[in-house]
């Protein structure tokens, strides 16, 4: 892990991302349905980080990932997820995250858009997602990155 991702270097950068105001909880998409190939989802969350000029006009990569929670409800885990965005927001390559839940099996998934492949693969070992996956049933998790 390199210093850029350490979680107190995160934490701060995420805490300067907000105080110049480029962290922005979208909530038009609330509600929204998206058809999955098992399932459809509905989004409870959605967080944007404004490029900055050294950025890509768009954002060169998609991560998602499924998982069922080990503990605890839908809606506590749902308040839950709340605890890692500054973590998140904080990576390098980041531009957003759609938080889902199963509407049959309560599945949970995220969808995260990535400046570049390369910054979506090096999420796969970041400090967020190790935690997503402590806290998950192991077998349960799945993943995939594509280019867009």
């Amino acid at each position: 892990m390199s210093s850029s991702t350490l979680p107190p270097t995160l934490l701060a950068r995420a805490t300067g991302y907000r105080l110049h105001g480029r962290v922005h909880f979208l909530r038009d998409c609330v509600g929204e349905i998206h058809p999955g190939t098992d399932e459809e989802f509905v989004v409870f969350r959605k967080v944007v980080l404004d490029p900055v000029e050294t950025q890509p006009d768009e954002p060169g990569a998609r991560y998602k990932v499924r998982f069922h929670f080990a503990r605890f409800s839908a809606e506590v885990n749902k308040r839950l997820s709340l605890i890692p965005v500054p973590f998140i927001v904080a990576q390098p390559g980041f531009r957003s995250k759609t938080w889902m839940i199963g509407l049959e099996t309560g599945m949970f998934q995220g969808v995260y858009e990535w400046d570049t492949v390369e910054a979506a693969e090096a999420y796969r070992t970041s400090f967020p997602l190790r935690l997503m996956k402590r806290r998950a049933i192991p077998e349960s998790v799945s993943d995939e990155i594509e280019s867009i």
